[in-house]
């Protein structure tokens, strides 16, 4: 499960255009400006929890800190 030591690399692939505001708002949550754009963030559950509301947007690596 999540770690301390853990940070996910999450990059946003698909364009949030056509799906519900709270996706939208989502994604500014996480700290996305732009398409295409890389953030790291830590594997927590309420991280792990956006993602799985958006998870048809982004993609998700694990990377170690």
């Amino acid at each position: 499960m999540a770690s301390e030591n853990k940070q996910l690399r999450i990059t946003w692939v698909k364009s949030g255009i056509g799906y519900k505001e709270n996706q939208k708002r989502t994604l500014q949550a996480l700290g996305f400006k732009r398409l295409g754009e890389a953030i790291v963030q830590p594997d927590n559950p309420a991280v792990r929890g956006m993602i799985a509301t958006v998870s048809h947007l982004v993609k998700v690596e694990e990377v170690s800190a």
